[in-house]
């Protein structure tokens, strides 16, 4: 099973926001998923991000890939940055 951390597409029309998910990568893009582990909202000023840090890279450790947004969004928190050091650091 491969799993992805995505985003999933919520709100009215044109007033968009997003919720953070692991998902199979087999499900539907707004259909089920395994967990949420964050928040997106891109219409406030300042841009409104909510991650739950512990859950995602609990999930990347574990081998989920995280789209190409999700992994902009999560440099931007320094996730990327806490999971490369994790997972280099010599032991």
């Amino acid at each position: 099973m491969a799993v992805k951390i995505r985003l999933k597409r919520m709100g009215s029309k044109r007033k968009p926001f997003y919720r953070i998910v692991v998902a199979d990568s087999r499900s539907p893009r707004d259909g089920r998923f395994i967990e949420a582990v964050g928040y997106y909202n891109p219409l406030t000023n300042p841009v409104d991000l909510k991650l739950n840090e512990e859950d995602i890279l609990h999930w990347l450790q574990k081998g989920a890939q995280p789209s190409d947004t999700v992994r902009n969004l999560l440099g931007s928190k320094g996730i990327m940055q806490k999971y490369h050091e994790a997972r280099f650091a010599k032991k």
